[in-house]
């Protein structure tokens, strides 16, 4: 983390580099010298960090790593003290009589950059002495050897694994195949492989075996019982490749690499070991699927991911480990408090172990325990046994490169076993500065890619996808939580519990502030803070935010979603710095005007919030890359399709850095074509559009090559939508959904080769939608609501080899629809068939084992009904509901 630290410093001193214009003789000097020592320093801070971590004994390592990273943060406020100073200073006077006025604030600006320049030059001496002390303590030839603890030797539920990787090895191709079995640490990879490497069917089955650790050719040759050649020490590696694969040319081989890191290990490697056609077999053992073999290089290897013990079987586990007495059966005084230790540190058989062998050690006596569940925290850090799980999840976090370790540290921002959304993580990411630009790509698309690769190592488990298996919500585990909490109290990262706030003195970068505790928010004034998270807080006094945008000055992240305020103070014009402010679900009216001196501002999240009108200064705003709001609406009634869009005010196309534009209103023509400006758009939702603007919004939309997502709604149902003009539409774009009258449907949508989810409400077409859209090759979810005219919808028709990626299929209101859609048997990925508001004469024709038409809908496997009932937008009922029928008979 100290490495990242340093990191963003020395891109952060490129740009105050060149304002070397405003900086008094000398000083640019000496920001360049601090910017050589940074990049001195980062390349001893791997090794020091290793240190650290092995070295339990001396805290050397530890507290040289901790000056460094407070010194990192200092210069980063520096540099922002010094924008900021500059950026509230008038760029010229008009007017003579502003003489005196303009040597008074030559007076005050000279006295500014003395200090500055005096705390520059008091950095640079102190990183001139962190660095001769890095040197003096040797940070620079450290072993990075890994841990060989395996405190996972007890292990249950490992029977389905062990049989089925043995049935991998020994049938199936004759070709030689790669196995990879990927996990976080602690799941039991290496006793689970070691299991099917000594198994009584495997061994026999080989010519020869290696579990590699040291050194592979001697193995082998020892598996042989031969003498490995003399010359065997002072080969070079090329020979001792050759030797290799003539040695391994005839046999039918088995290699295990157990614990492998390095993505380009199996590239390196691969030449060694000969396809033979003799049924040969590799198993490499990660905890990143990146180690995989490409996909491009061979159909001959399988992934195999180890997943968290289920709940019965770490039960199982922990009475195996702990009543050892009794039978490993759990006595019925304890199955409470077992079940509980069980659910929060579940999942991993190492964690298990380790947790089992501390209660097996305390009498039996349930007051005991939960004394011992009290302290539990504390024993992460001061029993051995723990002490082990936290070594071995932590060899994955030294692995990460030091922009992906940031980022993996902020999920302890957020609450122990919470679901996390991942635009929202990845917006923080951005604006916390730990993104770095990639050519040809977004910021956004870079931290997907981050945390992408935080899913592959293991590290952060998949919560829930979209229809298209994106990822949408993510978590990371318990334990791994504790591991990343032990790490953040050393790194200034602070989550402050309402409980202890009183308590709360250290200087802070961030803040989490947590648990349902009513308190004195206003008691936090530290004016270093940087970002702030309120996560589940009951209530927020007006005075802390008028605290906080008055005094925090260098504040970059202001994060209030789902916190109960209903006003923003106007002293939020102070944060120059502010890049993301979120008001989503909260009760927030309006925006101050103020807002129009947010220059850094980046996102606005103003999502199920009561803010109807941006300000017109918001236009100002040149940097704002996002902007999602609509308004939050209370009646259960409102159809979902008309939540009332947010106002904005012309002026709009100077935000020439938008990517998402969400839930605006079409005012004017003016406006509509103002957004032809806004070249970079991703996304775009447009709503309450009359018809004679329909043709202005298809030329703009020629000139917004980057769109993936367009929603435009009418102004009322009844309005027509004019989108037949484009010529020429967004080539990218993967989701479509059109709200209002069409009668045809536009000839470009069936041209559209990227959609994968495509929509059309209330379009009301003469002809059959199905027999135009069956043709699109990736389409994946389609609704037609109200989308065909009900006199002509007695029958749909789908062809053979129509819509071969189509998962879901939502059609109605269709009150003349008399069966299904004709070879509906013909959608072979059909996973969701829904309807709605259909007639009951048709609803029962598909009911199991009455129904007529059931079985052409039988291999479906979800069939559902829905319809509008009162107080509620929608009630939906499966298929062979008796709930259903009852709401048709009433």
């Amino acid at each position: 983390m100290a490495e990242s630290a340093v990191s963003l410093v020395i891109q952060n001193l490129a740009p105050l580099l060149i304002t070397e214009v405003k900086l008094l003789k000398g000083i640019h000097e000496e920001v360049t010298s601090i910017k050589h020592e940074m990049e001195m320093i980062q390349s001893f801070l791997k090794d020091a960090d290793i240190r650290a971590e092995k070295d339990d004994t001396s805290n050397v390592a530890k507290t040289w790593v901790k000056q460094v990273r407070e010194e990192a943060y200092h210069i980063e406020d520096v540099i922002d003290e010094y924008i900021l100073h500059f950026a509230k200073q008038p760029h010229r006077q008009k007017h003579c009589f502003y003489f005196l006025q303009k040597v008074f604030h030559f007076t005050i600006n000279l006295k500014a950059r003395h200090v500055i320049a005096s705390e520059i030059q008091g950095i640079n001496r102190i990183l001139k002495d962190i660095q001769k002390s890095g040197e003096r303590y040797g940070f620079n030839a450290i072993d990075q050897g890994r841990s060989s603890i395996d405190a996972n030797t007890e292990v249950v539920g490992i029977e389905s694994h062990r049989d089925k990787l043995i049935n991998w090895l020994l049938k199936g191709s004759s070709n030689r195949m790669v196995f990879l079995v990927v996990g976080i640490g602690g799941l039991g990879k290496t006793t689970l492989v070691r299991k099917v490497y000594d198994n009584d069917k495997v061994v026999p089955h080989f010519d020869c075996h290696a579990w590699i650790t040291v050194d592979m050719i001697k193995q082998f040759y020892k598996a042989r019982k031969e003498v490995a050649p003399k010359e065997f020490d002072t080969m070079k590696v090329t020979s001792l490749i050759e030797e290799l694969k003539h040695y391994l040319r005839e046999q039918r081989y088995v290699v295990i690499f157990d614990d492998v890191w390095d993505i380009g290990f199996w590239e390196c490697l691969k030449c060694s070991f000969p396809e033979n056609d003799k049924g040969s077999r590799i198993i490499i053992t990660t905890r990143n699927e990146d180690v995989a073999p490409s996909g491009n290089e061979s159909l001959d290897y399988y992934v195999y991911k180890m997943s968290s013990l289920p709940f019965e079987k770490s039960f199982e586990l922990f009475c195996k480990k702990v009543f050892k007495c009794e039978g490993g059966q759990c006595p019925p005084d304890f199955v409470d408090i077992s079940c509980g230790i069980v659910e929060k540190y579940g999942g991993s058989p190492l964690a298990i172990v380790a947790i089992g062998g501390i209660f097996s050690t305390k009498a039996k006596v349930v007051f005991e325990w939960h004394k011992v569940l009290d302290s539990l925290s504390s024993e992460f850090e001061i029993n051995s046994r723990l002490r082990s799980i936290t070594k071995i999840l932590s060899f994955s976090y030294h692995d990460l490169p030091y922009n992906l370790k940031a980022c993996f540290l902020y999920f302890g921002m957020f609450p122990e076993a919470c679901s996390i959304n991942c635009a929202r993580l990845t917006r923080l990411w951005i604006a916390e500065g730990f993104v770095k630009e990639k050519k040809g790509l977004t910021l956004e698309d870079v931290a997907q890619d981050y945390l992408n690769q935080l899913i592959h190592r293991s590290l952060v488990q998949v919560n829930e996808e979209d229809f298209i298996g994106r990822i949408r919500r993510c978590r990371v585990h318990d334990i791994m939580h504790e591991v990343i909490l032990s790490r953040l109290g050393e790194l200034s990262f602070n989550l402050v519990s309402m409980t202890n706030y009183s308590n709360f003195e250290r200087v802070a970068q961030c803040l989490s502030i947590q648990n349902n505790v009513n308190t004195h928010l206003q008691s936090i004034t530290n004016s270093q803070t940087c970002s702030i998270l309120l996560l589940g807080v009951d209530e927020v006094p007006n005075s802390f935010l008028s605290t906080c945008f008055a005094n925090f000055k260098l504040m970059k992240i202001m994060d209030c979603e789902g916190a109960p305020i209903d006003y923003i103070p106007k002293e939020v014009g102070n944060l120059f710095h502010l890049r993301c402010l979120s008001l989503r679900d909260t009760k927030v009216k309006m925006l101050p005007k103020t807002i129009g001196k947010l220059h850094n501002l980046e996102t606005l999240d103003l999502k199920r919030s009561f803010i109807s009108e941006l300000p017109a200064e918001v236009n100002g705003l040149r940097k704002l890359r996002y902007v999602v709001a609509y308004i939050e609406n209370t009646d259960k009634n409102f159809d979902i399709n008309f939540r009332q869009a947010v106002k904005v005010h012309s002026g709009i196309g100077c935000l020439q850095a938008l990517q998402k534009l969400i839930k605006i209103e079409a005012s004017s023509a003016a406006l509509v074509e103002e957004l032809g400006k806004l070249v970079l758009l991703r996304k775009l939702e447009i709503f309450k559009l009359k018809r004679e603007n329909g043709i202005v919004l298809c030329t703009v939309l020629k000139e917004m090559s980057h769109l993936q997502s367009l929603d435009i709604c009418a102004s009322s149902e009844d309005e027509v939508l004019e989108l037949q003009s484009m010529s020429s539409p967004p080539p990218f774009l993967r989701k479509l959904r059109f709200s209002g009258r069409q009668e045809k449907l536009p000839e470009w949508i069936p041209k559209l080769k990227s959609i994968t989810r495509l929509s059309l409400i209330w379009s009301r077409l003469m002809d059959d939608p199905l027999k135009l859209l069956q043709a699109m090759p990736i389409l994946v979810e389609l609704w037609l609501y109200d989308g065909y005219i009900e006199s002509r919808a007695s029958k749909f028709m789908i062809d053979e080899g129509a819509l071969p990626l189509l998962e879901q299929l939502d059609i109605g209101p269709c009150p003349q629809l008399k069966e299904v859609p004709s070879g509906i048997h013909h959608l072979k990925s059909l996973k969701q068939l829904r309807f709605d508001e259909m007639p009951t004469e048709f609803v029962l024709s598909l009911q199991p084992d009455e129904g007529p038409n059931f079985g052409k809908i039988k291999h479906i496997p979800s069939v559902t009904f829905w319809y509008r009932t009162r107080g509620e937008y929608y009630k939906s009922y499966k298929l062979g509901d008796s709930k259903l029928l009852e709401h048709l008979q009433s």
